[in-house]
């Protein structure tokens, strides 16, 4: 027998999605959620160094790619050798994230939610973004960043972004 959900559960389900993404953000939230919102268009910058200067370089990357066959790859790449590799890459990469989570303590904050990443519109990949910021004199930096990747096929039930149009 299969099961049917009941008017009340999708209720309350959609209630619990909509929480936190209707939720008026605290001022330190909306900080937060601006320096992110700086960093993807910094990553958009066809200026390749200007991605460095929203990131910490002390910080780390750490992915779980389950793009390929077999058992997921795991990577931890320090952040000045990510915009070494970032400088080199082509141009027409994006990447848009939901923010479903941010949460701000003083002087630390992270920002979580599924993202799309696309190279000229398509999408190679999709994931869950983790992001770690820090206050620093000049404003939130990103710190370290955890992310997975999964192929597009995944993407829609990851409430991954739509892919933006050409």
């Amino acid at each position: 027998m299969k099961a049917i959900p009941t008017p009340a559960f999708l209720g309350a389900a959609a209630l619990l999605t909509a929480a936190p993404l209707a939720a008026q953000p605290t001022p330190e939230q909306a900080d937060v959620i601006a320096a992110v919102d700086a960093f993807f268009a910094a990553l958009r910058n066809p200026d390749k160094t200007a991605l460095g200067t929203m990131m910490d370089p002390g910080g780390v990357i750490s992915v779980l790619d389950k793009t390929g066959a077999g058992a997921p790859v795991e990577r931890t790449i320090p952040v000045p050798k990510h915009l070494e590799n970032w400088a080199k890459s082509p141009p027409g990469l994006d990447e848009h994230m939901i923010y479903t989570a941010v949460l701000v303590k003083g002087d630390e904050a992270q920002v979580s939610g599924p993202y799309r990443f696309t190279v000229n519109g398509k999408t190679p990949h999709c994931g869950v973004n983790v992001l770690s910021l820090v206050k620093t004199e000049n404003g939130w930096k990103l710190g370290d960043t955890a992310f997975t990747m999964v192929p597009p096929s995944e993407c829609e039930v990851l409430g991954a972004p739509e892919a933006p149009a050409p």
